[in-house]
């Protein structure tokens, strides 16, 4: 499942209750401007207006070798969803507090699919938290590791 794209500010920023697959439409300019790898989505979101889902913010590059068809770097960009997981997305996002935001762009079966987390907005001090656990983790691996070599 290689990932094109990640956003790993979202995991670190939200904690992700919940994950959809979603299809994206995309140009052909944009489909081989993410080939090349060119595009970043750490400040995108999804909203959901009239029945559908959109995706803001995702910045990806011009291709390189267009003319003047070439794609708009930031345009809004529709998700494909089933209409019961956007009735469901709409209702998790309307909580206050939750966002809809990319996790990563991936290639399924030669189409281009986004990992979109429901996630709540962490405080300062669960992302601390979160740090210290990260760190007691890898202290208790170099400890172990330790042991394990001087047998």
């Amino acid at each position: 499942m290689g990932d094109i794209l990640s956003n790993p500010k979202a995991r670190r920023d939200y904690q992700i209750l919940e994950t959809f697959e979603a299809g994206i439409v995309l140009k052909g300019t944009e489909v081989k401007s993410l080939r090349a790898g060119r595009g970043q989505i750490s400040d995108a979101f999804a909203r959901v207006e009239n029945g559908q889902a959109l995706l803001y913010n995702a910045h990806i590059e011009e291709y390189t070798f267009g003319n003047i068809m070439n794609h708009e770097p930031k345009s809004a960009r529709k998700l494909l969803l089933h209409k019961s997981e956007i009735r469901k997305l709409f209702g998790l996002a309307s909580v206050k507090g939750n966002a809809v935001v990319p996790l990563s762009f991936y290639w399924k079966n030669g189409k281009v699919k986004v990992l979109l987390g429901v996630g709540k907005g962490k405080v300062e001090y669960d992302k601390r938290q979160d740090i210290k656990e990260r760190d007691s983790d890898r202290e208790l691996k170099r400890a172990t590791m330790k042991t394990q070599k001087g047998k």
